[in-house]
């Protein structure tokens, strides 16, 4: 027997007022999505509602659209995030009323107010900005007619949504993301990183992402590239600089100048250095394994990048995983494998609730730390609590 769940109160609701360093962030999409409301009769503004998305975010007590509602009849909640009570009809309409990508714009201020993290010095001659560049597939449930629509004929009601994830290692989490719906064409991983490239960057990317023309495209902006290549990739070896055959695990089997097919259409000198790696199997992950793509046991790593040492291209390549990382505190930790929001409006704010840890704290987000976050906005902690977490972080640092 299922029992109702209980309403939320105002002594469930509390560190709003950092809440309130926010309103000037987003204060400027208080006119968003008013154009056709000629009457004034708007109730729940953009900036007002991504501070009640923020608010279910860092708020365990506060599970549900329902539950988003019903913090917002709480006079503490009004006063704090300046919003009036909003009804579960406006909160469902803002999906389609408000225009996501103005969200992009603060993301981008977020990330540059933070502070570089410590990095490894074998880094320190790397001049160009190292940013990861993946994908990740999220779910979000759509409207309840569309989704009982898509239950019947696919019997899957969820939509999903890929996030085009840029992370700069130097900063620890993502300073741009686009979504789009999950699929080919415009929407594609090479395509969306093609129509972004900025100078003086380091994509590094995984084999999704070789393609010759974007490999192109990347030089030609005055950026380069660290991207993994397929196992059955072939090319013609021009200059041989290092090769050990009987090379261990980590370690470098060959590092070579060299040509693919000629109708690649490459327009500059590409490297490959080639490690020894465990090899990968898919065994399916819900059988004791990943489900990512077979391993031969031999990472093949392209890059344009032709005097930095072969180690440092296979250090770069390993932070990788930091992207990794990122997505599985994005949808595990974070609680965003299932988003409220059917658009993009809950995904962004679930990445400025990323930035924020990283700017409240001077770390990259963990576990430990959003529990401690969350421990203070349900009253569990107090503030000198979360203090003192924050500033032992910051000592295992120094």
């Amino acid at each position: 027997m299922t029992t109702a769940k209980q309403e939320i109160k105002e002594r469930d609701i509390t560190g709003l007022k950092y809440f309130e360093q926010l309103v000037p962030l987003l204060e400027r999409l208080h006119d968003d999505g008013c154009k056709r409301d000629r009457a004034g009769n708007r109730h729940l503004h953009y900036d007002q509602y991504c501070m009640l998305l923020l608010l279910f975010l860092f708020n365990p007590i506060v599970t549900s659209l329902r539950g988003v509602q019903q913090a917002s009849e709480l006079k503490k909640v009004q006063k704090k995030l300046g919003c009036q009570q909003a009804s579960l009809g406006s909160l469902s309409e803002a999906t389609s009323v408000f225009d996501a990508d103005r969200l992009k714009a603060i993301i981008a201020e977020l990330g540059e107010q933070l502070e570089p993290l410590a990095q490894d010095k074998r880094l320190s001659d790397i001049q160009q900005t190292i940013t990861l560049v993946d994908g990740s597939l999220i779910a979000a449930l759509p409207k309840i007619m569309e989704a009982s629509w898509r239950k019947a004929t696919d019997g899957n009601g969820m939509v999903k949504w890929r996030l085009h994830t840029h992370l700069e290692i130097l900063r620890g989490v993502p300073t741009r993301i686009d979504v789009t719906p999950n699929g080919g064409g415009e929407h594609d991983e090479r395509a969306m990183l093609a129509a972004v490239i900025e100078s003086d960057r380091l994509y590094v990317t995984d084999r999704g992402y070789a393609k010759f023309t974007l490999f192109n495209q990347i030089v030609t902006a005055g950026s380069s590239y660290v991207c993994r290549l397929r196992d059955n990739s072939v090319w013609t070896v021009v200059k041989e600089n290092y090769r050990n055959d009987a090379a261990g695990l980590d370690e470098i089997i060959s590092d070579e100048i060299v040509e693919f097919s000629k109708g690649s259409g490459l327009d500059h000198k590409v490297r490959v250095i080639c490690l020894r790696v465990n090899p990968h199997t898919n065994r399916g992950k819900y059988r004791s394994g990943s489900s990512g793509v077979d391993s031969d046991g031999i990472l093949r790593i392209a890059t344009n990048l032709l005097d930095v040492p072969a180690e440092v291209i296979g250090l770069i390549f390993s932070y990788r995983r930091a992207v990794e990382i990122f997505f599985r505190f994005f949808k595990h930790i974070l609680g965003c494998r299932h988003l409220l929001s059917h658009d993009q409006n809950g995904t962004y704010c679930a990445i400025i609730a990323c930035m924020l840890i990283a700017l409240w704290t001077g770390k990259k987000p963990t576990l430990r730390t959003y529990e401690m976050i969350c421990f203070y906005f349900t009253g569990l902690a107090d503030e000198d609590e979360l203090m003192q977490h924050i500033d032992k972080l910051k000592s295992q640092e120094a």
